[in-house]
């Protein structure tokens, strides 16, 4: 990897164009020759960039057009669809190149299928009175996450996403539909669970009667202590 502070004009052509005046900026040079380019105020996201696999050779500053003076280097960046990325530098103010080795791919925890064995665990942390009839519950368009029964008895659906999105509600909205057309299931009730819940999903949720859970994924684990959650 190579990163490089450096005062450059970045120019893009391909499907549509792309100016960037000159600036001081991060370039980002990964080992598979993708390329991003940074400002210290767009938090991940590049101003610009060209994914991988793509090739980067420096083109004589004479050959071009529309350059500031001060440009001392220019940079190009192809990808095989025909698309450009433009560099050109006026100043290197640091770089650092490091091999990063092999990277040993990401280690998720917390994740829909952990919260998932959890709440199966202890169906009661989404709603006292209710049990666990089976996970990953069958049905034509895919499984539903829990199958409950509550207090009554009443047939209880229960989908569960990290993040709860429309889309998740979507998903569950048409579970019910098809766990309802089961007379052995009779008027199933549906309730969504996620660790955060966007207002936009409440609102089609409870327009579809469909109840809302947020719970803790440390709570649920036995963190209970603020210190503990950081081990």
């Amino acid at each position: 990897m190579r990163l490089v502070i450096a005062r450059c004009q970045v120019d893009y052509t391909g499907k549509l164009t792309a100016h960037l005046p000159l600036a001081t900026r991060l370039i980002l040079v990964k080992a598979d020759g993708s390329v991003q380019i940074h400002a210290d105020d767009k938090a991940y996201k590049p101003l610009n960039w060209m994914a991988a696999p793509c090739v980067m050779t420096t083109e004589p500053v004479a050959l071009q057009d529309g350059l500031p003076a001060e440009i001392s280097q220019v940079w190009r960046v192809r990808n095989a669809a025909g698309d450009n990325l433009r560099i050109a530098i006026a100043e290197i103010v640091d770089q650092l190149s490091h091999d990063l080795g092999v990277e040993p791919g990401l280690s998720k925890d917390g994740v829909e299928k952990h919260l998932q064995e959890l709440l199966a665990l202890n169906p009661q942390a989404i709603r006292p009175g209710l049990a666990l009839v089976r996970r990953e519950y069958p049905t034509a368009i895919g499984p539903v996450d829990l199958l409950c029964r509550d207090a009554a008895g009443a047939y209880v659906a229960v989908e569960i996403k990290r993040r709860g999105e429309i889309d998740g509600v979507e998903q569950l909205t048409r579970y019910l539909d098809l766990l309802r057309r089961d007379q052995l299931l009779g008027a199933v009730e549906g309730i969504f669970v996620a660790q955060r819940i966007k207002p936009q999903a409440k609102v089609v949720a409870t327009d579809r009667g469909i109840a809302c859970v947020t719970v803790d994924y440390d709570e649920l684990r036995g963190l209970d202590h603020p210190d503990e959650r950081l081990f």
